[in-house]
């Protein structure tokens, strides 16, 4: 789709704006926004709780309430529908600071909102999406906490096509945007789809083999099923070591910042299948003063207090705290490669032996009880090529896709940022 200029533009006196078209006009926002700061009071439980999201206004869900609530909505002001509500505070912080409310309801009195009149107000909220993204509004910041204040705001010059015009420039984002969207959620749902597909392959792999002409026998668990009938079934105890962890004293400085690496839960938690760093290290006199275990390079560590899991294979020597279990395997028995997909498959099952009135943790005996089920090491290993050639095609399909949406999206605010800066002429649309 090829889009042409306006014949003539004219230069405008705006930080983000150097020109826009001749016939447009500069108008203050306070000639067409209405100031509204009506609140609730009492009768906050006449209105739906509305939240502003980078998704838009959308409605709080309170029969599964999630983030922080006031001890009284009474200070919340009133929304209603089409109306437009900024955030006029740390704004560089907040990830979106406009939404044009298509609900009625109310929400904090944080916020600023105003009713629109005069002009189009699909467009008017384009334009400001378009400054939110880039965080264009930086030179009417005050404070430390980067805000504008309303008044400011007020006085700001928008740019303003004919009344018809900005109806076109609405018109036009509001079809091809839709478009867009449509093909993000498509393509989205293929992504967790290919994931799906991932998760039954290796499922199938580590729990049925690749062979599928052999005999199957009763593995006598019923949440494996069905195993290759030359297959074993055994506990982890059998073939690995479990090590348990600790933590050096936090009023010792000289336990502290030295050249052991030491890995807790949170360096478990980054998306990835192996461990190469820690955000904290220990020093020797650290490590002889508390409980924790070496854990030798190329072994599992486990995050086993709540959340149980974060299955990771550590390329590095390592201690861990007392949030984590490090798994020894013993390589003859079983490859390493293996028991990491076998373990991440099992995730659910290992997180329901979790016990504890505190927190919930996997101890030490339940893990090194728990029952896994093995073939023999070179049909392991063969497991794992057919696991690491499969799940890389998906991967590569899936890491597609991504793309595609990150280049549909970066085209998705390059279409607004055009049409309503005048950059395209989109009036025959």
């Amino acid at each position: 789709m090829k889009f042409k200029p306006y014949k003539k533009y004219k230069k405008v006196n705006l930080p983000w704006i150097d020109e826009i078209p001749s016939h447009w006009e500069m108008e203050r926002n306070k000639n067409f926004l209405t100031v509204k700061d009506e609140t609730v009071g009492n009768k906050d439980k006449n209105y739906k709780l509305l939240s502003l999201t980078k998704k838009g206004i959308i409605e709080r869900d309170m029969e599964n309430p999630k983030g922080k609530f006031p001890s009284s909505f009474e200070t919340y002001k009133i929304v209603e529908k089409n109306d437009i509500i900024f955030c006029l505070f740390d704004i560089d912080e907040t990830p979106r600071t406009v939404g044009l409310s298509k609900l009625d309801g109310m929400i904090t009195g944080a916020y600023n909102i105003f009713s629109i009149n005069k002009i189009n107000k699909n467009y008017y909220y384009y334009y400001y999406l378009y400054l939110d993204k880039f965080k264009m509004l930086k030179p009417l910041y005050t404070g430390l906490r980067k805000t504008i204040n309303e008044d400011a705001f007020l006085r700001l010059r928008t740019p303003l096509p004919p009344k018809e015009e900005q109806d076109k420039i609405a018109d036009f984002l509001d079809h091809n945007l839709a478009k867009i969207d449509k093909f993000v959620e498509l393509t989205e749902r293929q992504i967790e789809l290919l994931k799906e597909q991932k998760e039954v392959l290796i499922n199938d792999a580590v729990t049925k083999g690749i062979d599928k002409n052999v005999e199957y026998k009763d593995s006598g668990i019923d949440w494996i099923g069905e195993i290759p009938e030359h297959w074993e079934v055994t506990r982890l105890k059998y073939i690995s070591q479990i090590l348990n962890g600790g933590t050096p004293s936090s009023s010792v400085p000289e336990f502290w910042n030295g050249d052991i690496s030491w890995v807790t839960p949170k360096d478990l938690s980054k998306v990835t299948k192996y461990v190469y760093a820690s955000d904290r290290k220990i020093t020797k006199e650290g490590y002889k003063n508390c409980s924790t275990s070496l854990i030798p390079e190329n072994n599992i560590i486990m995050a086993t207090r709540a959340p149980i899991g974060n299955i990771r294979i550590n390329k590095i020597e390592t201690t861990i705290n007392q949030g984590c279990k490090g798994i020894l395997v013993d390589k003859n028995l079983i490859d390493l490669n293996y028991l990491y997909f076998l373990l991440n498959n099992y995730l659910k099952e290992l997180q329901l032996l979790g016990n504890g009135a505190t927190f919930v943790e996997l101890s030490t005996n339940n893990l090194s009880q728990f029952k896994i089920n093995i073939p023999p090491i070179v049909e392991q290993q063969q497991i794992v090529s057919y696991i690491d050639e499969e799940t890389n095609k998906i991967d590569r399909t899936i890491e597609l896709y991504k793309n595609q949406i990150e280049l549909i999206k970066e085209y998705r605010t390059s279409l607004i940022a055009s049409a309503v800066t005048g950059k395209i002429d989109v009036r025959d649309f």
